[in-house]
């Protein structure tokens, strides 16, 4: 069999047996990923493709990370499962490391599948350490697609799957397309803020558990959050005896230059949730970290949540081997200087040169290009513009992260100079394709 009929092969069954995630079913031409190093993937034929995806914003060591599949392979051929209700080494030196990366005041870590059960038992964790029952989270976030995470969401996917109770959404900062018609950071903050707060007393503050929050949000566009925001939200929670929550899950772990994007906001939250970047996505794991006075509460009570997989050993080993893989390569190091001295840069280039650009915004391998009709009114370009981008992008060999009118630049934080050179180029040729073709 050759490598062309591999691909053809892993297509056809692809079609045939799997049922996929956010996609109509009806004529599904993905494509084959057969490996990958680093931050490049090819299909069986051999031919390549830069990830500037990261898959799902996930790959942040980079794909086959030797030190980390060695460590998987290790702890298989020693334990390769093991149930929750057990002490086990790799699972206890994988929540030292998350401890070790967290903030003063931060005790345990309870393992998850992965984001969205994370965020699923944070916002249970809250509602048993307050007694109260309300979450508020903003309509521009993503939390995860289990039940009370998919309500927490803001975007459109929440409306088929309204099944969980005790949720309202508020506006979060955005000043490009400012809810607030503010002028400056400091107003769109300040604004913010001074709505957030109505919110919080129009719901009544007796009743709400948590603010849920998206420290950067991720997939509804890397809002950076402007000055005093996230210190201000944590400031409300303060004065109402309300559970800050910060969802790290595509933000933490190296993705903003630092091991967690809410270290740049002068903010400390009560429980902060992981997952993806915390082992690259090798196998699936995701977790809480939980304060002090959090875990306290359960010293005495039994915690009513549980999973299979919690801890599970392969998940940890990956851990272990990724956050220690990190600290000595200084890979968040490299994401940081990447983000300042080649990807900024270059992206700011791109939007002096093409029209459809509106804005790039960013930090660390964590960017959005926001395309636009125009630039005067900032109407967003519609949805096939977006596709054919995809299309030209794809066809000159880069994999694509697209959402609603904008192309998300979140390479791995591996990702070297020249690669994201290489990137510039393509995406600067498939914008000016797409431009000249009206």
């Amino acid at each position: 069999m050759t490598d062309e009929d591999l691909d053809a092969q892993a297509s056809s069954l692809d079609r045939e047996f799997v049922f996929h995630s956010w996609l109509a079913q009806a004529n599904l031409d993905l494509p084959v990923i057969a490996g990958g190093c680093g931050s490049t993937v090819w299909d069986h034929a051999g031919n390549r493709m830069l990830d500037f995806a990261s898959q799902l914003v996930n790959v942040n060591i980079g794909h086959q990370h030797p030190a980390v599949v060695a460590a998987i392979q290790e702890q298989a051929a020693t334990l390769a499962t093991i149930g929750p209700a057990t002490a086990n080494l790799t699972r206890g030196q994988a929540a030292r490391r998350i401890i070790g990366k967290a903030p003063d005041g931060f005790a345990k870590v309870f393992f998850t599948n992965g984001g969205a059960d994370a965020n699923e038992n944070a916002i249970r964790m809250a509602r048993l350490h307050t007694g109260r029952d309300t979450v508020l989270s903003t309509y521009r976030s993503y939390h995860g697609n289990t039940g009370a995470a998919i309500v927490a969401t803001g975007d459109w996917r929440r409306m088929p799957n309204q099944y969980a109770r005790g949720h309202a959404h508020f506006f979060g900062p955005y000043l490009y397309r400012s809810e607030f018609w503010a002028t400056t950071p400091e107003e769109e903050s300040a604004r913010a803020l001074h709505h957030l707060e109505r919110v919080i007393q129009s719901e009544g503050p007796a009743t709400i558990a948590a603010i849920l929050l998206e420290s950067v949000p991720g997939t509804a566009g890397i809002l950076l959050p402007p000055p005093g925001y996230l210190s201000g939200v944590r400031a409300l929670c303060d004065r109402y005896g309300i559970i800050l929550i910060l969802d790290e899950v595509m933000a933490g772990f190296g993705r903003t230059g630092r091991w967690f994007a809410f270290e740049g906001y002068d903010v400390v939250p009560d429980l902060i949730t992981f997952a993806k970047g915390v082992n690259s996505g090798y196998v699936p794991v995701g977790g809480v970290i939980i304060s002090e006075e959090i875990s306290s509460t359960f010293d005495e009570r039994v915690f009513p949540g549980g999973l299979t997989y919690s801890g599970h050993p392969l998940a940890a080993a990956s851990i272990v081997a990724s956050i220690d893989a990190m600290e000595g390569e200084g890979i968040v190091e490299n994401a940081r200087r990447i983000g300042e001295e080649a990807i900024g840069p270059g992206l700011a280039d791109l939007e002096q040169k093409h029209r459809l650009i509106g804005e790039v915004r960013g930090e660390g391998v964590f960017w959005a290009i926001e395309l636009v009709a125009d630039r005067s009114t900032r109407e967003p370009v519609a949805p096939a513009v977006i596709g054919r981008l995809k299309q030209e992008l794809t066809s000159r060999g880069l994999v694509p992260f697209a959402s609603e009118n904008r192309i998300h630049v979140v390479p791995p934080c591996v990702v070297t100079d020249d690669e994201v050179a290489q990137a510039m180029s393509i995406y600067d040729e498939a914008l000016t394709a797409v431009e000249a073709a009206g």
